[in-house]
């Protein structure tokens, strides 16, 4: 039952999910023009200006900005709130699924993840490794902290992507990208092979009825960025995931 620690436990995750949604803004924007996400002070990407502290407040300075610089009164991204705000629901959403556990953090970051390699990618056709390195990092320590489960999750990190990898040999490159294999390999260490077989299903079936509909009403190139629905499926399985296999599993048990 949802009760006032759930509330606050909510808020608190949205609030930290907010936060780590401006951070992921600054990856979407910096990693694809090789800026420095470290070094480099946040500034308006039309004018240069480095930004105040008080222009960094996620959400709340570009309501009171108006969604205007305030040096240059050029307009700002709309994907600032946007992402801040997204990030911040889908660590809420894990949050009321999984509780407060370890597996809700690591899903959480892995979200955030998901959310930026999803824009660079729908951009521009690349997921930076840096991202399946990260994930790949959380995974093993589900890993070490679930070790009695070692094998679905060693068994994870090659059940997807080495199917991935034969289709990349066969096709000569054209079938899938090397970053969605390697994605497909994180996850699969993070998730569990069930899980992660779950999410790459839906992603395929998501991505193929989107991509359609877009290649007929947008006349979209035949050629699609696979990363975001690759990501929406492996945010599906977190989940749902489970249930999606033990309904699988009841069925088989009738026959």
């Amino acid at each position: 039952m949802f009760d006032v620690i759930d509330l606050i436990f909510s808020i608190l995750f949205g609030l930290y999910g907010v936060i780590i949604g401006s951070f992921v803004n600054v990856l979407i924007l910096r990693l694809p023009i090789r800026e420095s996400v470290t070094l480099t002070r946040s500034h308006c990407m039309n004018c240069g200006h480095t930004l105040a502290w008080y222009d960094l407040f996620p959400l709340f300075s570009y309501l009171f900005l108006g969604g205007k610089c305030r040096y240059c009164k050029a307009h700002i991204s709309a994907q600032y709130p946007v992402v801040e705000g997204l990030n911040g629901l889908l660590y809420v959403i894990l949050y009321l699924v999984k509780g407060f556990t370890l597996e809700t953090f690591l899903y959480c970051l892995c979200a955030s993840a998901l959310l930026a390699l999803s824009f660079i990618d729908w951009r521009t056709h690349e997921i930076p490794v840096g991202f399946n390195i990260f994930i790949l990092l959380l995974g093993l320590i589900r890993l070490i902290t679930d070790i009695g489960n070692w094998s679905q999750y060693v068994i994870g990190l090659f059940a997807v992507s080495g199917f991935l990898f034969l289709l990349f040999l066969f096709t000569g490159g054209r079938g899938i990208g090397g970053g969605d294999i390697k994605l497909m390999a994180a996850t699969g260490l993070l998730l569990g092979w069930q899980l992660n077989i779950i999410g790459f299903l839906i992603g395929c079936i998501v991505g193929s009825i989107i991509h359609l509909t877009l290649m007929a009403i947008k006349k979209a190139d035949r050629v699609l960025a696979f990363g975001p629905y690759l990501s929406m499926g492996v945010f599906i399985a977190m989940i749902w995931g489970e249930q999606l296999v033990s309904w699988y599993l009841s069925m088989w048990a009738t026959f």
